[in-house]
C-alpha cells in the first residue's frame, strides 16, 4: 500500500469513532459550566478530530451527528425544563444535524491536504491551520442559521474561567477557537509523523502555547466610575409561574427598597421585571417614577411592549418624571421563545407547544447603547449576550460599561443561569468592559474588565447589588478585529480546502 494511501486511512475503526466522538462530547459539555473543567475542552477536541481523520464524507457526517446530538443534548438540556422532552430533542437534533455536516470539511481536510502539499512541516503547520479555520467556519455555520442560528457552543466560550480567556481581548473568541484547535491538531501531526522525538517539530505547539498562556489583557483606558444598583426581585417571572395583578413589579420593588437612602447614578432592573407594558399603564408608570424618585436615579427596566401593532422586548430608561425617550429592543428574539418562524409549518407539525407563543417579538433595529448622565451604557437582553454584532455595537458607540438583563426563570434548577453568566464574563474581557449581569431570579453578578467578580447575588435569592462600577473608553483588538478575524479563516478555511481538492487531484 503507498505511503499517500496509508495516510488517508481512518485512525479507528467506524464503531470506535462513534464511541470516541460521544466520550468527545461528555468532555465538552463538561468543559462548560456548571462544572467548567475547562482544560477538558483539549482532549475533547483531540477525541473528535481522531474520530474524523481518514473519514470519507459518510463516515464523518454519522461521527458528527453523535458528537453534535450528544453534545448539544447535554449542554442545552435546561430547554426541557418547562416544556418538556420534544423542544429540547428538536434543538438538539438540529443542532447536532448542522454539526454533522460542518464537521465533513475537516475529515476531507485530513484527506485532502496531505495529498495536496505532501512534507513533514505541511502536516505539522498547513494542515493544523486548516483544520482550525474549518472549526472556526463551523462554528461561524451554526451559530448564524437557521433563523439567526445559535452561538452557545463555540469552543473559546468554554474558556470563560480559564487564563486562556485574555487572547479573546485581541482577537476575539473566534481566535481563540482557532488557536486552540490549531494547538490539538498540531499535537496530533506531532505525534502521526513520528515527529515527537524532534525539538523542532513542537515550535508551532510551543508558539501557541505560548501565545495562549502568556498573552495580558489588552489595555483599556480607565475613564471614572458609575455607581450602579442592580436588582435581583426573585418574583414569579417564568412562563408558566402564578401570578397576581403587579406581583413581578412588586418584588423588585421591595428588593430594591433597602437602597433608599443610597447614592446611585443608576437603578437596573433585569429582563421581564415589569408586568405590562408602562407606556400603556398609568399605574404602572406612576409606580416606576415612584421608584425612581425614592431612589433618586434614573431606573432601567424591561418589559414586553408593544408599538404600532408589533410587539418588542424593551429596555426603557425611567426617571421622577417619566420616560425619557431612551429605549432599545431586543436585536434577535430568540426562535419559538419570543416568535415563531414559518409559524404555520410548525404549527402543523406541533399544535399544542407552537399554541402557547401567541405574541411574535420583532427584532429591534434602535441602538443598544443609552445616556445616563453623559455616561454610555452598553445593553444586551437576554440571549443577546452571545451575538457578536450587539456587543459590538454597544462599544463602537462610545459604551463605557455594559448592562445585560435577563430573565433565567424558566429555567430554574438548571445550568442554564450559569453558562449564560459565563458568556457574560468572557464578555467583559473581550471589551475591557465592567459588566453588570443582572438577572430575575439568579445568577446576578457585577464583573470587573478583567473578568473577575466584584459581587454576586445567588440563584433563588432576592437582593440588590451596589457597587462603583469602574468605566472604560478604547476599544480593544478583540472588539475591532474579531469580525474580520473570523471572516478570514471562515473563507480562508474552505479556499484552502477547495485548494487541496484541486491540488490533490492533479497530483
Amino acid at each position: 500500500m503507498s505511503e499517500s494511501r496509508a495516510r488517508q486511512r481512518p485512525l479507528l475503526p467506524l464503531w470506535a469513532a462513534v464511541l470516541t466522538a460521544a466520550l468527545s462530547a461528555i468532555l465538552m459539555d463538561v468543559a462548560y459550566p456548571d462544572v467548567a473543567i475547562w482544560v477538558l475542552a483539549f482532549p475533547a477536541t483531540a477525541a473528535l478530530l481522531v474520530s474524523l481523520i481518514g473519514r470519507r464524507a459518510g463516515g464523518a457526517l454519522l461521527v458528527g451527528a453523535v458528537y453534535g446530538v450528544v453534545f448539544f443534548g447535554l449542554l442545552v438540556s435546561w430547554t426541557s425544563r418547562y416544556l418538556g422532552p420534544v423542544p429540547w430533542a428538536a434543538l438538539s437534533v438540529v443542532e447536532g444535524a448542522l454539526t454533522a455536516v460542518a464537521l465533513i470539511p475537516i475529515a476531507l481536510a485530513y484527506r485532502w491536504i496531505p495529498a495536496a502539499v505532501p512534507g513533514r512541516w505541511a502536516r505539522l503547520v498547513l494542515l493544523p491551520t486548516v483544520v482550525a479555520a474549518l472549526w472556526v467556519g463551523r462554528e461561524t455555520f451554526v451559530g448564524s442559521w437557521p433563523y439567526g442560528g445559535f452561538p452557545w457552543a463555540r469552543l473559546g466560550m468554554s474558556q470563560a474561567q480559564s487564563p486562556l480567556a485574555h487572547v479573546t481581548s485581541w482577537i476575539g473568541v473566534a481566535g481563540l477557537s482557532f488557536l486552540m484547535v490549531f494547538l490539538v491538531a498540531a499535537l496530533i501531526e506531532v505525534l502521526r509523523t513520528d515527529s515527537w522525538r524532534r525539538p523542532l517539530a513542537y515550535a508551532a505547539p510551543a508558539l501557541v502555547s505560548a501565545v495562549l498562556l502568556l498573552t495580558p489583557l489588552f489595555p483599556t483606558t480607565p475613564s471614572g466610575t458609575m455607581r450602579i444598583a442592580a436588582v435581583q426581585g426573585n418574583g414569579p417571572t417564568g412562563y408558566f409561574d402564578e401570578r397576581e395583578p403587579y406581583s413581578v413589579v412588586q418584588a423588585q420593588t421591595e428588593a430594591t427598597a433597602p437602597l433608599v437612602g443610597e447614592d446611585i447614578d443608576l437603578l437596573v432592573w433585569p429582563e421581564g421585571s415589569l408586568d405590562y407594558d408602562p407606556f400603556q399603564s398609568e399605574e404602572l408608570a406612576r409606580r416606576m417614577s415612584l421608584v425612581s424618585a425614592r431612589i433618586g436615579a434614573p431606573l432601567l427596566a424591561n418589559a414586553a411592549t408593544e408599538r404600532d401593532g408589533r410587539f418588542f422586548n424593551t429596555s426603557m430608561l425611567w426617571t421622577e418624571a417619566g420616560p425619557d425617550g431612551q429605549i432599545h429592543d431586543k436585536r434577535h428574539p430568540v426562535p419559538f421563545g419570543e416568535y415563531v418562524p414559518d409559524r404555520d409549518f410548525f404549527n402543523a407539525l406541533a399544535p399544542d407547544l407552537i399554541g402557547l407563543l401567541q405574541r411574535d417579538y420583532t427584532p429591534g433595529t434602535n441602538a443598544p447603547v443609552m445616556d445616563v448622565g453623559g455616561a454610555r451604557v452598553a445593553l444586551a437582553i437576554c440571549f443577546d449576550v452571545i451575538y457578536d454584532d450587539v456587543i459590538r455595537a454597544g462599544i463602537e458607540d462610545g459604551a463605557e460599561v455594559l448592562v445585560f438583563q435577563t430573565n433565567n426563570a424558566d429555567f430554574r434548577g438548571t445550568d442554564e443561569n450559569v453558562q449564560q453568566l459565563a458568556f457574560a464574563r468572557m464578555r467583559a474581557i473581550e471589551t475591557g468592559r465592567s459588566v453588570v449581569n443582572v438577572s430575575t431570579v439568579g445568577t446576578s453578578q457585577i464583573i470587573r474588565s478583567d473578568g473577575s467578580t466584584v459581587s454576586s447575588l445567588d440563584a433563588g435569592e432576592a437582593g440588590a447589588l451596589l457597587e462603583d462600577v469602574e468605566l472604560r473608553t478604547g476599544l480593544t483588538a478583540g472588539v475591532v478585529l474579531g469580525a474580520w478575524v473570523q471572516n478570514v479563516l471562515l473563507w480562508g478555511g474552505l479556499g484552502a480546502l477547495v485548494f487541496g481538492w484541486w491540488r490533490a487531484r492533479r497530483r
